[in-house]
């Protein structure tokens, strides 16, 4: 019954520790995870379209409308 408090406050920054070095590598695997699906990814034929979707998106945004408005309006 007579214990100090020092022992468990030392066993708590232990366990921190440890908890905080777990996370971390968690962290790194879960990186090194989500890297790997990434790459698979753009491997991929779906990986493939979206990049040239996404190209194709890029230069009709940068060649289209060059100083026209997106609206014409008539009158009559």
């Amino acid at each position: 019954m007579g214990q100090c408090g020092c022992f468990g406050a030392a066993q708590k920054e232990q366990r921190a520790e440890a908890d905080r070095l777990e996370a971390q590598e968690a962290r790194a695997r879960a990186a090194e995870a989500a890297q790997k699906r990434q790459q698979e990814y753009e491997k991929s034929a779906a990986g493939r379209a979206a990049r040239a979707q996404i190209k194709a998106m890029k230069e009709a945004k940068t060649s289209s409308n060059q100083g026209e408005p997106v609206l014409k309006w008539q009158m009559g």
